[in-house]
């Protein structure tokens, strides 16, 4: 007799976060250029520059909020001092990366549940970096110590840290005004991160 196969319980705030970023998730992926052809060091450099631009007003923001929930420590997954390394290991000097264009369209952070969706696009592009590394490793020839830092920030804790951050949405209490409010700060982190990548002219 074959054995019952084996059901995994999915959080309803991460069920509707999947269904609700998918295509956002899916159609910026197309257009991010790390696996183009044309891609060299200059072009990544000024990848690079266009993330800066878009996580360091971003992070601020959510360290300023006085509705990021109490119980999180935001700290150790801050990840625009990585980006200011790796600029300066690319050459960028300090006064490049003061004149460097700071992205003023935000998502709106108004809320525990607002936050937890920037969070949770932030986090899931953090995951998604370890496949980058190896690609940009593999062409470029940059890595943690040369410029790519940032695409491998957790390194050994990548797949833990994120484990942890979706067990506290799973088991954090939210209602369904909650939960929808998590997942439309998850796609304007997406439509705003994508349309600045756009101003910059970074995308393929």
């Amino acid at each position: 007799m074959l054995a019952k196969e084996r059901q995994v319980f999915v959080p309803p705030v991460l069920q509707d976060l999947r269904a609700g970023t998918a295509e956002l998730h899916i159609a910026l992926e197309k257009r991010l250029p790390f696996f183009s052809d044309t891609l060299d060091i200059r072009g990544f450099e000024k990848l690079m520059q266009a993330y800066y631009g878009f996580y360091q007003p971003l992070e601020s923001a959510l360290q300023r909020s006085d509705t990021f929930p109490a119980d999180f420590d935001l700290s150790p997954r801050l990840k625009c001092e990585t980006l200011r390394r790796d600029l300066h290991a690319m050459a960028s000097s300090a006064d490049v990366l003061q004149s460097l264009p700071i992205c003023q369209q935000l998502p709106m952070i108004d809320s525990s549940a607002a936050c937890l969706g920037v969070l949770y696009v932030l986090e899931g592009a953090t995951l998604g970096g370890q496949i980058l590394r190896r690609e940009i490793a593999t062409r470029l020839d940059l890595h943690a110590d040369n410029g790519a830092a940032f695409l491998d920030v957790y390194g050994a804790a990548t797949g833990r840290r994120w484990r942890d951050f979706i067990d506290y949405l799973g088991v954090r209490p939210m209602d369904a005004t909650e939960r929808a409010a998590v997942v439309t700060a998850a796609q304007t982190t997406f439509s705003c991160f994508e349309r600045w990548l756009e101003r910059r002219e970074v995308l393929v």
